[in-house]
């Protein structure tokens, strides 16, 4: 049995350790730059952005979260739910954590009336894909995501000539 709930202040250490375990197994160990104070302030500082759930077993311990943020779709109108990590502790997988995280995404989406959750997966992470695949989940065909980080975004970003940014808002 699997409970969902809001995360609160005191999860951000275990969001934060499991974010590095999600890490190591995506074979990234050095990437997480992410601290305790960052994620407490885009979870629950005077403005969230990021929202956070997490799954715990019937003796009320952690055993996955789900960390989220809304997107908006042009061609439908509406909001969607763009899921950053979904994560469950090895030794708890099979328990149906990931999936109570997943349906509880998918149930606040309807109730919202947005039109989607989406996320991205690794190609080699078969299990995962086998996973989303039995929930009804399918991968976008034709669709392939692009990044702009690091010094690329630096350079692009810093670059003469980029638009004023009060112009930009308005």
């Amino acid at each position: 049995m699997s409970v969902i709930r809001p995360a609160t202040a005191d999860d951000v250490p275990a969001i934060l350790g499991m974010i590095h375990d999600l890490a190591i197994y995506e074979k990234e160990p050095d990437a997480v730059k992410n601290t305790p104070e960052k994620l407490t302030e885009v979870l629950f500082g005077d403005n969230p952005g990021v929202f956070a759930n997490m799954a715990e077993n019937a003796a009320g311990e952690v055993q996955g979260f789900a960390l989220w943020f809304l997107n908006y779709s042009t061609w439908e109108g509406v909001h969607g739910i763009y899921l950053e990590d979904l994560y469950v502790r090895p030794e708890a997988r099979g328990e149906g954590h990931g999936k109570a995280l997943l349906q509880y995404l998918a149930a606040t989406a309807v109730e919202r009336g947005y039109a989607r959750v989406e996320w991205s997966v690794l190609d080699w992470n078969e299990p995962s894909i086998k996973f989303y695949k039995k929930l009804g989940a399918l991968p976008m065909e034709e669709w392939s995501t692009f990044r702009l980080t690091g010094e690329a975004l630096h350079t692009f970003g810093s670059a003469a000539g980029a638009p004023d940014r009060a112009l930009a808002r308005g």
